[in-house]
């Protein structure tokens, strides 16, 4: 066997992961196993996920992940984490412009298994669903704020309110599912989603 044949296999005979991958820089490892945990979270969901699958989606061992994660749970809560600290940068403004959704977008875009990992999967999962609750909450106050001046009643704006968030990220994951159709185009479209939600509740309904 030459000198080469003999570095890629450990003592017992099991071949090695290559050089590049054991000599990755701790951070850039946990990234790697982040940005794998959510492509294999996202595909079955928390419950039937592994991690083995995730090991096996990073090109990792089991040992390897315990010494970034204490658990699978961990693991998937840094993944959440991640998604919404990545749009809570996005969205920073408190001023909810088409530019807010241009942004969302754009982080959907850049991370769509994420996005859906946390507004679709994570929203049915009791465990977890605190964090899909904490953006939705934000986006509400957001919009309260925005709205209050735009709209006279007060129970109409508080609905507009609620809806408006719920409607931005249901058309974002509908968009992810479409395949991101007119990426430069779909920030209008959904400001027309919302402006129609402003005008429905902003209806003088007295002369009728």
């Amino acid at each position: 066997m030459s000198s080469s044949e003999q570095e890629s296999q450990t003592d017992s005979g099991v071949a090695a992961q290559p050089p590049m991958q054991r000599r990755l820089p701790r951070a850039a490892r946990r990234d790697q196993i982040l940005t794998a945990a959510t492509t294999a979270f996202a595909r079955s969901g928390y419950a039937a996920t592994s991690l083995e699958d995730i090991a096996r989606q990073a090109g990792v061992s089991r040992m390897i992940l315990y010494r970034h994660f204490d658990s699978k749970s961990d693991l998937y809560l840094q993944v959440l984490d991640r998604m919404v600290q990545r749009l809570i940068s996005a969205t920073e403004s408190p001023h909810f412009t088409e530019n807010s959704i241009r942004h969302l977008l754009d982080a959907a875009a850049e991370d769509p298994d994420g996005f859906q990992l946390l507004f679709r999967h994570t929203a049915r999962e009791p465990e977890f669903r605190e964090h899909t609750n904490m953006f939705q909450q934000r986006g509400v106050e957001v919009a309260r704020q925005h709205l209050a001046a735009m709209i006279p009643d007060q129970q109409w704006a508080e609905w507009a309110a609620a809806l408006v968030p719920a409607a931005v990220i249901e058309g974002v994951i509908a968009w992810l599912d479409a395949g991101q159709p007119d990426p430069q185009g779909a920030a209008d479209r959904l400001m027309r989603v919302v402006s129609g939600i402003v005008e429905a509740a902003s209806m003088d309904t007295r002369g009728e």
